[in-house]
């Protein structure tokens, strides 16, 4: 292998460096792991902001910051069952139990602490990773509802 000059090193690590970041970046898109913000289907505002992780394969959804409610700042959830119920709703794991089923992540449960509903989902990425297609369903999936989140920078 032929040795770079001084001169030349400062130029091969910055494109060494922007190589690399772009392939995390992509990599980054392929997958609802990542930080959301979620959209309210019905007003359309940002609601709040819900972090996915991958957990072994699981991924899992956790309310980072809840920027509207109509309880007021902090809300917990009144209408949970079991252990969620009355718990703050920022730090909650909303979603669990979804895994890789081809194009799609399925399989998990998803909770609306609004109403403190269980619902099957299904996840799938669309726009090159910026949008997060959030299909909460009871039964079969074609019963049910979406919601579109939006990757945050």
């Amino acid at each position: 292998m032929k040795h770079l000059s001084k001169s030349k090193l400062p130029q091969f690590a910055f494109a060494a460096c922007l190589l690399l970041s772009s392939a995390v970046a992509w990599a980054a898109t392929d997958t609802p792991v990542g930080t959301w913000q979620q959209v309210d289907d019905q007003t359309g505002k940002v609601k709040s902001i819900i972090q996915i992780t991958d957990n072994n394969g699981e991924l899992q959804g956790k309310v980072l910051q809840v920027l509207i409610s109509e309880t007021g700042p902090h809300p917990v959830c009144t209408k949970c069952e079991g252990d969620k119920k009355d718990q703050p709703i920022e730090g909650m794991t909303i979603m669990w139990g979804v895994h890789k089923d081809g194009d799609v992540w399925d399989g998990g449960k998803i909770l609306d602490p609004k109403s403190g509903t269980v619902y099957k989902v299904k996840l799938s990425i669309s726009n090159g990773g910026q949008k997060l297609d959030v299909h909460g369903y009871v039964g079969f999936s074609l019963l049910g509802r979406s919601q579109v989140w939006i990757r945050q920078q």
